[in-house]
């Protein structure tokens, strides 16, 4: 992902005070992040590189050098799988709110020690023990969101766009994509019906399994990251996608596409947060590269790279932040920001049981297979 935003130069916060055992060795020690897709400022176009960033200064201020090594996923899906397979150790992973609550139920996550991450003081309270951490213990918000629906202008007539109704039409077939895990897609279907997305009645889920077996003909392709691509070359002209996302395809559309945006009445809002898996082999690290994150020069490099909101008082009241973002990007980002937790509580996806999870996934192959 490429950002025409210069990465701001801010000061960090306050980052002392933490100790880690056995610094001022020589030693070298790993930390193993695992993140969603184009969801770190990486350095590209002399952007602020957290990463690198985040092991020089860990190094001038413990004189111990660290190794990050930085991988990612496509969906919460492919996460869970992964981790929960035991073939890998990761100590910081960012899910979303729902595969968190599940992570935390099957104690798959490990209890933060919050003296070693003053600057949680900076998240607002608004984002603070939600639903799937409820007593605070697991997570520290990293970015929020709301889905919405991205189209192409040049090829969607106005008096269709509006709700969730635009990606069924079959004007548009072969032009629309759908979301390749299940979750999402099923929600999709589910707002559109007025369904409650969290039900534990299988005939609910199953009229969400028609009306996708209804569009099924007249979606192009089942896609996460691959979205990008096919949106800013033309070659969709529908989505449905996170609304940060829209701004970086925005950013990279080709000369005859248009790309807009807009939220239907019902859709998922949703938060992605920094946890401590249970396979973590280094905890005090992983806590100390959470509070870094939350330091306010890579925040704002964070938040200006993904396009994504934050939770992040650093980020949200930095003016030079709002006057790079504009206004445009910030109402539609930050939409709803004073009343985020009513509209979470509304519409969010909840942890559902595993005996419930395989019937949705059962339903979901019998979607992709045709």
């Amino acid at each position: 992902m490429k950002k025409k935003i210069l990465a701001l130069c801010l000061s960090v916060a306050v980052l002392s005070g933490l100790c880690l055992t056995g610094c001022g060795g020589s030693e070298s020690l790993t930390l193993n992040v695992y993140n969603w897709g184009e969801y770190i400022s990486d350095g590209s176009e002399g952007t602020f590189d957290t990463v690198r960033e985040f092991e020089g200064w860990y190094e001038e201020t413990y004189g111990t050098k660290v190794k990050v090594n930085y991988t990612t996923f496509a969906s919460n899906e492919d996460m869970y799988s992964k981790i929960s397979s035991g073939a890998v150790s990761y100590d910081v992973v960012i899910p979303s709110d729902y595969m968190i609550a599940r992570m935390a139920e099957e104690d798959m996550l490990l209890p933060l020690n919050f003296e070693n991450i003053p600057n949680y003081q900076y998240i607002d309270e608004d984002f603070k023990s939600l639903y799937y951490d409820p007593e605070g213990l697991y997570t520290v918000p990293y970015a929020y969101g709301i889905v919405g629906v991205i189209y192409n202008a040049n090829e969607v007539e106005e008096a269709d766009v509006g709700g969730w109704e635009l990606l069924w039409n079959e004007k548009y077939a072969d032009k629309i994509l759908q979301f390749n895990n299940s979750r999402d897609a099923f929600g999709m279907a589910m707002y559109k019906l007025g369904l409650d997305v969290n039900s534990k009645d299988k005939a609910v889920w199953d009229t969400a399994h028609d009306e996708l077996m209804k569009q099924r003909p007249l979606v192009y392709s089942l896609v996460m990251d691959e979205i990008y691509n096919m949106m800013e070359s033309g070659e969709a002209a529908i989505g449905a996608y996170y609304a940060g996302d829209y701004f970086t395809m925005v950013d990279a559309q080709a000369e005859d596409v248009d790309l807009q945006f807009y939220y239907p009445e019902r859709t998922n809002y949703y938060v992605d947060a920094m946890c401590i898996p249970s396979c973590c082999q280094n905890k005090e690290l992983a806590e100390i590269f959470i509070n870094y994150m939350l330091s306010e020069e890579p925040a704002v490099a964070n938040a200006e790279y993904t396009y994504y909101a934050s939770p992040n008082k650093l980020v949200y009241e930095n003016e030079t932040y709002i006057e790079n973002m504009g206004e445009e990007t910030m109402d539609i980002l930050y939409q709803n920001a004073g009343d985020f937790a009513a509209q979470y509580d509304a519409n969010a996806f909840r942890n559902l049981s595993p005996d419930m999870l395989d019937y949705i996934n059962t339903l979901w192959e019998t979607v992709k297979i045709n």
